[in-house]
């Protein structure tokens, strides 16, 4: 399942991406005949796990052969649509540093020991398609490719076994960095959250259309030209490793999102002479193998 949100009449409502286009779950389950009490909500579907994922589909593979004209009567046309983040309200935004060894390698940084954790904040979430705002303090802003993990059940002292099975889907995410900001001190916290620095999206992909996180080409591209472009197997800390330690530091919950760090391509690994970092007008897409590219367009604040 791919579920995404979109601004309608000024509050966000939750999408189902399918062949025939964007279903609108809410307006669908409320003008359905079948009187099913259902998720309707990204929120309550992550909550749900993966019967909530099964209920949904099955409703939507039922309305198309019962009622197909009240199906069509709700779908959008997914590029006419203001799209959102595609879970708009995470408890915790966490973000992993350094994860990369070719990243770490061109930022001239050992490997690290640990995971390297920060965190971000909701006034950071962003969606594809929208503006992200060059803050009037920074004249380095960088883009950073990262794969997004959505966490579907609460999670505390999970094994790297059974990591994964605390995961509901992936997003493609891109985790901007002002870099100045972040250079002020030795923490990160100023240069990684400024407004819209998080766009996510445009789908949350559940687990099951994934398979392997740690096996997908990752790319970022800004104004057409490729920076970017590596594979998440080229992560120091993978995927389970990641969510096990993690929920050993704090307990996740549902909807709470992690962002694996990015592959090397950023500007600031760059020689200094030859950094260009974002400019207003620069159109930046990330790209995740299953995941779907996510493009947002940079303007002076």
């Amino acid at each position: 399942m791919k579920l995404m949100t979109f601004m309608k009449d000024g509050v966000y409502r939750t999408g189902i991406k399918t062949e025939e286009g964007v279903l609108d779950l809410a307006a669908a389950v409320q003008n359905s005949a079948s009187g099913e009490s259902l998720p309707t909500t990204v929120r309550e579907v992550i909550a749900g796990g993966e019967s909530a994922r099964e209920t949904v589909e099955a409703f939507i593979a039922q309305l198309k052969i019962d009622s197909p004209e009240q199906y069509r009567a709700n779908l959008n046309h997914e590029e006419e649509l203001s799209i959102g983040p595609c879970v708009t309200d995470p408890e915790k935004l966490i973000c992993i540093g350094l994860n990369y060894r070719k990243h770490a390698e061109e930022s001239n940084m050992p490997i690290p020991a640990y995971p390297i954790l920060f965190n971000k904040f909701n006034n950071t979430l962003n969606g594809h398609g929208s503006v992200v705002p060059l803050p009037r303090t920074s004249n380095e802003v960088d883009y950073e490719a990262e794969l997004g993990i959505v966490i579907g059940r609460t999670a505390k002292y999970v094994s790297e076994e059974e990591a994964l099975d605390y995961v509901f889907g992936y997003c493609t995410a891109n985790d901007l960095s002002a870099r100045d900001l972040q250079r002020r001190t030795s923490q990160w916290l100023a240069g990684k959250s400024c407004d819209g620095f998080s766009p996510i999206g445009p789908y949350l992909v559940s687990a099951d259309e994934v398979g392997d996180p740690n096996a997908l080409a990752i790319s970022c591209t800004v104004n057409g030209e490729l920076r970017q472009n590596s594979n998440t197997s080229d992560m120091i800390f993978n995927c389970k490793q990641i969510i096990s330690y993690v929920s050993h530091c704090m307990t996740l919950k549902p909807g709470d999102i992690i962002l694996t760090g990015t592959p090397e391509g950023v500007v600031l690994g760059y020689p200094p002479e030859k950094r260009v970092y974002l400019k207003d007008g620069d159109i930046v897409t990330v790209s995740i193998d299953k995941l779907g590219a996510l493009t947002n367009h940079m303007v002076s604040e």
